[in-house]
């Protein structure tokens, strides 16, 4: 308990000030760092549509494709019918939960979450990300220790606003686990997100991230989680390099556009207090936020589905 609060309040003081990568760290993978993820660029592509699907209660499937780094990465679109309202459609980017890529299909998996966002009149793209399903390109592990998850949902984003039924100025994301935290990284990186739900996000500092999943990543000297353990250290020992890469070290970017975070007490895969500690610096540093806590619930909160999408879905309503 001693080092979470030590942890909450190196977070709370720099979530706070002027961003830890300002000056840029020599000693940072500079892949990752924050500040070179705002300087490079997304120009993401048109979606082509790769496949129709059959149609949801009101609103239109597909699976389309786009550019990211040069890769092919698939996604599925919804778009509901009738005539766009004046400036187009609200847009919700689909941030998905680790899922082993070679298991992964583009149009399986939470299914009943995108179906009530379309339901509710959202236009809703769920990036498949490089290497999952027949998306191009090799999969990386997981979002935390390396960008490319994370680009290749910003390049989405830049392709979804080509789309002129949708209205460019009014897209929010939603991410779950390690979607979470690509939601919480790209939300700091680009400030055209309007707004954000993450739900049970991997959303800590890195020390967090260390300790309190310290059985993701194979330990294998390939793997990402490995390297940059390898390479730069704990955070204990590296601090500024983490802080760098950090998306919680960079809260004051969000600039005043809101997070709704869900979390249950008894998630065995990402631990609550991941939740409470990004609660606690968005409080410090004066970003409008809200934290629904569910008890003795689920990863995926199960026993409170329904209540969580309608919780998300007013969400969009009122911020997009």
């Amino acid at each position: 308990m001693l080092n979470v609060l030590k942890t909450l309040l190196l977070c709370l003081t720099l979530g706070q000030g002027a961003p830890v990568g300002a000056q840029g760290i020599q000693n940072a993978p500079p892949s990752l760092e924050i500040k070179n993820m705002q300087g490079r660029s997304y120009p993401g592509s048109v979606l082509t549509t790769q496949q129709k699907l059959g149609a949801g209660r009101n609103y239109q499937r597909s699976v389309v494709s786009y550019q990211s780094d040069g890769l092919r990465i698939n996604a599925l679109l919804t778009v509901p019918n009738g005539t766009s309202p004046a400036g187009g459609w609200p847009a919700i980017i689909f941030n998905h939960g680790f899922i082993p890529p070679q298991q992964y299909r583009t149009t399986e998996r939470y299914v009943a979450y995108v179906d009530a966002f379309a339901r509710a009149g959202f236009v809703v793209l769920k990036p498949d990300y490089r290497g999952h399903g027949s998306s191009q390109g090799q999969p990386v592990g997981t979002s935390y220790w390396s960008p490319e998850y994370t680009v290749d949902v910003l390049n989405a984003l830049t392709s979804l606003k080509t789309l002129k039924s949708v209205n460019a100025a009014r897209i929010g994301m939603w991410g779950h686990s390690m979607g979470g935290h690509i939601t919480l990284r790209a939300m700091v990186v680009n400030p055209t997100i309007k707004a954000g739900v993450i739900w049970a996000g991997v959303v800590a500092p890195y020390d967090l991230l260390f300790t309190g999943l310290p059985r993701w990543g194979s330990e294998s000297p390939a793997d990402p989680r490995a390297q940059l353990l390898a390479k730069y250290g704990r955070p204990e020992s590296n601090a500024k390099a983490y802080q760098a890469i950090s998306p919680n070290f960079f809260l004051q970017n969000l600039q005043g556009r809101p997070l709704q975070l869900h979390h249950a007490t008894a998630d065995t895969h990402v631990p609550y207090r991941f939740s409470q500690v990004l609660a606690a610096a968005l409080k410090q540093a004066k970003q409008p936020h809200t934290l629904f806590t569910y008890a003795n619930d689920n990863h995926d909160l199960s026993n409170n589905l329904t209540l969580a999408l309608a919780r998300s879905v007013s969400f969009f309503k009122q911020n997009l």
